[in-house]
Parts: structure tokens; sequence; C-alpha cells
């Protein structure tokens, strides 16, 4: 776990969902390479020969872009697939009950934060398929918002995103929220935490659900809640 410009005082924890709220490699997988697959598909190339794409496109852009990471979603807009598009394949390709079950450690550090926390999911998959992933975790009710791919047709990084967790936090606490006062919370630097922290955020660097699990501890010990 790495932390990132942390405020003293925060009100909003910020979480990404995939590969942040749960840790299965297989499913995280899945949700990349079954879009490849039925990419392919529809363009009458083989698996491998997509995967190289893709794989090759994100190299490139990496050298193009500072070492930056690109998210399949805006990677595939380069391939001629909307946003849009992306949300329905996403819908439909991949379940999470295949992959994932209830987590007993991780909603009762999640409930221990809720109590002081506001806290809200911003995800580069569509609200649908991110709220099934909470539902079979467990988590559901402590998550009662969702940022997907499709409440403002965007990627992460994106500030549209930010902008949005940021209002929906401030109508549901009632309270003049700042960026300063909330915290990203994910698995990925590039995509979930630079922009963030750019902002004016804290920024919370994890490995996954066991990670996520030591935040009431570590928060507590760190941050003034108010």
């Amino acid at each position: 776990m790495q932390t990132f410009n942390l405020p003293k005082k925060a009100k909003v924890l910020i979480f990404d969902i995939d590969s942040t709220l749960y840790t299965c490699q297989s499913y995280a997988h899945e949700q990349i390479d079954s879009q490849v697959r039925y990419w392919a598909e529809l363009n009458g190339i083989t698996a491998e020969e997509a995967r190289k794409k893709v794989s090759d496109f994100r190299k490139k852009w990496a050298q193009e872009n500072n070492g930056q990471k690109i998210s399949l979603g805006n990677l595939f807009t380069h391939f001629g697939v909307s946003i849009e598009t992306s949300i329905e394949w996403r819908k439909r390709l991949f379940d999470p009950a295949e992959y994932l079950h209830r987590d007993e450690p991780l909603i009762r550090s999640l409930t221990e934060l809720s109590k002081n926390y506001y806290m809200i999911c911003v995800t580069n998959n569509p609200v649908l398929p991110a709220r099934k992933t909470l539902e079979v975790i467990g988590i559901s009710e402590l998550f009662p918002e969702i940022v997907g791919l499709d409440s403002c047709m965007a990627s992460k990084p994106s500030k549209k995103i930010l902008d949005l967790a940021l209002e929906i936090s401030r109508k549901a606490t009632g309270k003049q929220i700042e960026y300063s006062e909330c915290i990203s919370i994910g698995d990925r630097y590039d995509i979930d935490l630079d922009l963030a922290i750019q902002l004016g955020m804290g920024g919370i660097l994890v490995s996954g659900a066991e990670e996520v699990c030591r935040l009431p501890e570590i928060l507590s010990e760190t941050f003034a809640v108010s």
C-alpha cells in the first residue's frame, strides 16, 4: 500500500472496484480478455492477433505519453469502438458471480469506514455489472451510488467522472465538499490516482481487498475525521 497527498481531514472515500474491492486475477483478466476476444470475432481475426494489437497499442501509448497507461475503453476508441459500444459489451460478456464470493472481512472493514466517511465507487465498468459485483461481494448497501462508464460516457482517467462523484457526494452529505477532502483509492496509479491527486485529492494505492481491509486502522491513525 502507498499513500499520496493525504489530507488533514477527509470526508469522502472514492473507491475503484475491480482489483481494488476484490482480489481475483482471473476475473480481472476475463473482463478485459472477453472484450478483446469478442472484438477479434467481429473483425475476423484470431484472439491472439487481437491481444497483440491491444498489447502493441498499450506499449506505443506508454512510449508517447511518459509511460502512462490507458484504459481498455479509451484504447478501443482508437480502434473505432465507441464508449457506447464498450458499455454494451461489458453488460453482457462477463458475470462476477462466476468468479467472486461474499467477503466477510471486507464487509466488516467497509462498514466501519462508512461510519465516518461518505463512500462512493467510480469504475470503468457500466453501473449494472459494477452493481452486480458489489452485490456478490456483499457490500452493495454500503455504496448507494456508483459512477460508471455509462454515467457520463467517459472512462478513467477523466475529470468528468471525478466531478460527478464530487457532486453526488455533496448532495448525499449536504456538505460543500472539496477535492482536498476526498481520497481516491485504487489499484492503478495512472488510471485511479494520478488525475485525482492533480486535482487535490489524496490517493491510496492498494493491491486488492486485503489491503482495503487495513484502511479503518490506517485512516483512524492518520486523519482527523470531520
